[in-house]
């Protein structure tokens, strides 16, 4: 957005005396000494740290407030700087906590552009250059490196941890997740770059702020340069600001810092990719990929997707297209070709004996954790049986008598009716995403579900969910493990978010700017909350795994 509090708050002269020594990126908060997250303040040049660590660059303006009182405060803070902008040490952007929210222009006579310039000349500087490379000495020699490349983890340095924007962990164990699920990846790593300006901003860095037109995001563009970022590697985590950014632009529920729910991020992400997308195979701002073949798609009959992110059920009684394939506004996209798949859904009533089919496109399951396992116990009971994968997928697909408040109108008895309801899987995905429901409503409060759910790293099988298993090609109802989201905490509105990704055969950790190796007894032990099972794409039979 245009902040009109520029040029009374930023009227600094460049001087090198007056910054702090060092790399900027790396500069202390003068309260906590902490250096993540390095905020500096374009009207004294205090550094204090975001908001996201303790929040002293906000406490910073909030005290400069408080010491305008009376009626003289109005008067005082138009002619007099109260520290109202500051500047991200890392990402160079400004924000300023009157207008509370990231802005983009400049004052009169460009101060701000310089103090980018001299920031970004400080963090170029041999010294600061010559006190990273002695960081990176030190960090190669200490005892955790050595035991990554004692268990061959030179590789450790392919996988890149994501910067944690103020509680946006919901997002990084998404896009790491995301990340890891390599088809997908490769896909839009592949995209060609698309140039969002032209003129005299050609070639500068996009600064997205909520108040931007349509025309000057795209979400495909910031998730291409993320993913690109993320497979490069590095030492240094990656702020995936301008993705955020973007985020809040197209998506006003996720606006803000609160923390937010991972799955529901999940489903909005993948929904407005596939809609960008589509734009861009009808000749919009991509140019379009060929989509990989086998693609499900949904019926032109329901050109739209609900409001929750999926496709619109369709008609009864047959597929919308044949061999199973169906399309979404008219064409499929790397989305729908990926994720989706087909679930049949019968009712029989219960009176006349009527059935009923629906075929039901979706992107990811929903699955609940049955009752039986929900019950805590004391800690002199002797622990219960334990919950599996299998356990949830057969309470999904089980025969199931509707309740009152769920009658089926009975086209044959011309009223509502008692019935049964089933789910068959027609179609597989190419990758079955498994949402496990841990947070459930209450009349007060929304509670999570912290039953452990025993789930298998590889040999997932799927046939005896399938509607018609023996037309399904040998293997293709194996799937194996790529990536697993946990939540940490007790709410969804709380809490913290981790993920796990399996890539070139390891098993790493990812919470937010933190990446480390794990081994799969850690990953099997973890309580998840989104499972991401890619299908088994080689035809060598390996051992199924028992842990399902």
């Amino acid at each position: 957005m245009e902040c009109p509090h520029l040029n009374s708050n930023v009227c600094i002269t460049i001087d090198s005396s007056s910054f702090p020594h060092g790399s900027p990126s790396s500069w202390c908060c003068s309260v906590c000494r902490s250096n993540k997250s390095p905020w500096v303040c374009l009207t004294c040049l205090n550094v204090h740290c975001g908001r996201y660590v303790n929040a002293h660059a906000k406490q910073h303006y909030e005290d400069s407030q408080s010491q305008v009182t009376g009626q003289k405060r109005c008067e005082e803070q138009e002619k007099n700087a109260q520290h109202l902008v500051c500047m991200d040490c890392s990402s160079y952007s400004l924000f300023c906590y009157r207008c509370d929210d990231f802005v983009v222009n400049d004052t009169k006579l460009g101060h701000v552009q310089k103090v980018r310039e001299h920031l970004r000349s400080l963090d170029n500087s041999p010294l600061a250059v010559d006190r990273r490379t002695k960081r990176k000495l030190l960090e190669s020699n200490s005892p955790t490196s050595k035991l990554l490349k004692d268990n061959g983890g030179a590789s450790a340095l392919s996988a890149m941890g994501l910067r944690n924007l103020g509680n946006t962990c919901f997002m990084n164990a998404i896009l790491q997740s995301l990340s890891n699920i390599q088809q997908f990846s490769c896909y839009f790593m592949e995209l060609p770059a698309v140039a969002l300006r032209s003129g005299k901003t050609a070639g500068r860095r996009m600064y997205h702020t909520r108040s931007q037109g349509d025309t000057s995001v795209s979400l495909v563009e910031e998730l291409r340069k993320t993913l690109c970022y993320l497979w490069q590697g590095g030492p240094t985590a990656f702020s995936p600001d301008s993705l955020f950014y973007v985020v809040w632009k197209i998506m006003p529920s996720f606006r803000g810092y609160q923390q937010q729910d991972a799955h529901e991020f999940m489903r909005y992400l993948l929904d407005h990719l596939h809609r960008e997308l589509q734009g861009g195979l009808n000749g919009a701002k991509h140019p379009a990929l060929p989509v990989p073949p086998d693609s499900v798609k949904v019926s032109g009959d329901n050109p739209t997707l609900s409001q929750d992110g999926l496709p619109v059920p369709q008609d009864e009684g047959k597929l919308p297209a044949a061999g199973g394939k169906c399309c979404i506004n008219g064409s499929s996209t790397v989305v729908t070709s990926i994720f989706g798949g087909v679930l049949q859904n019968e009712v029989n009533c219960l009176i006349c004996g009527t059935e009923s089919r629906k075929f039901d496109p979706f992107l990811d399951l929903s699955l609940d954790i049955p009752s039986q396992f929900r019950h805590k116990r004391a800690k002199d009971q002797e622990p219960g049986p334990t919950c599996t994968l299998r356990d949830c997928l057969c309470s999904f697909t089980d025969l199931e008598e509707l309740d009152q408040a769920e009658l089926y109108m009975c086209h044959r008895c011309k009223k509502r009716q008692k019935s049964t309801k089933k789910f068959w899987v027609q179609k597989l995905p190419k990758v079955l995403c498994l949402h496990l429901k841990r947070f459930h409503w209450t009349s007060y409060l929304r509670n999570k579900v912290t039953t452990y759910v025993e789930f298998p790293l590889r040999g997932l099988d799927m046939r005896g969910y399938l509607l018609q298993p023996e037309e399904a090609l040998p293997d293709r109802w194996l799937y194996d493990l790529v990536a697993v989201v946990v939540h940490h905490g007790s709410g969804v509105g709380s809490g913290h978010y981790t993920a796990y990704g399996k890539r070139e055969g390891r098993w790493y950790h990812f919470n937010d700017s933190t990446v480390t190796l794990t081994e799969e007894e850690t990953v099997v032990k973890a309580k998840a909350y989104i499972l991401f099972y890619t299908e088994r794409s080689d035809k060598t039979t390996s051992e199924t795994d028992t842990r399902r």
